[in-house]
């Protein structure tokens, strides 16, 4: 059987398609999860990371600082099994949701960086416009520094989700249906060609993916330099 003949199949074949599908939804469940975890994490702990010096905040910042030290210094794969097996060990606790928090924990240590960058990178003046307005610190955080900065980092954060939705293709080794199951598991057979096909049709899946996220960021970048030029 060649390979157009096989990747037909997989369209046809209802039991195939169903597994495929299955998998896809698993997939993007995952990965919009953990991308608004991760936005949601990274945000507050780059705001926390950068708050001026005071006693209440000593603890949180370490906390913090030790998170984004620990996470981005050990592999992902090791942190899921750590979520699937130690913090997360037990009966009925849902798969999926272990994987959303253990990417989403992940991710967020990345964004906040970007984020951090971000927010020292608009001018100091924006912020002593907004205290001379009357505005507190966290106001003029929050409405003048924060939304210049996200302009400033989309294109990383962009990257930072596209690099987790690919990176979800582990989620198979704690017995999650994904995609990557999926093409196991139709492939799975007597030699390694049998595996070349289904993989291919859920690579094309994965690339399609991807390259909505990408043209979804890119519209994002052009409406925000649309709003700048007015």
């Amino acid at each position: 059987m060649n390979f157009f003949s096989k990747a037909a199949e997989i369209f046809t074949n209802p039991n195939y398609l169903q597994s495929v599908i299955e998998g896809l939804k698993t997939t993007v469940i995952i990965s919009l999860g953990a991308m608004v975890l991760g936005l949601a994490l990274g945000t507050i702990v780059a705001i926390v990371t950068i708050a001026k010096k005071n006693r209440w905040l000593i603890l949180p910042k370490a906390i913090c600082k030790a998170y984004i030290t620990i996470v981005r210094g050990t592999p992902m794969a090791l942190q899921l099994f750590i979520m699937n097996y130690v913090i997360f060990a037990i009966r009925g606790f849902p798969m999926a949701l272990i994987a959303i928090i253990a990417f989403g924990v992940n991710s967020g240590a990345y964004v906040s960086e970007n984020i951090r960058a971000g927010i020292l990178s608009v001018d100091i003046g924006q912020t002593e416009a907004g205290r001379a307005l009357g505005l507190s610190n966290g106001a003029t955080m929050i409405s003048i520094v924060i939304p210049q900065a996200i302009k400033n980092v989309i294109p990383a954060i962009g990257n930072e989700l596209i690099a987790l939705i690919k990176e979800t293709s582990i989620v198979s080794m704690i017995s999650i249906y994904d995609l990557t199951a999926a093409a196991k598991i139709i492939g799975s057979g007597n030699n390694m060609a049998s595996y070349i096909v289904p993989m291919t049709v859920v690579a094309l899946f994965y690339l399609a993916i991807v390259y909505l996220l990408t043209f979804c960021i890119k519209m994002i970048e052009r409406r925000l330099r649309a709003g700048d030029k007015r």
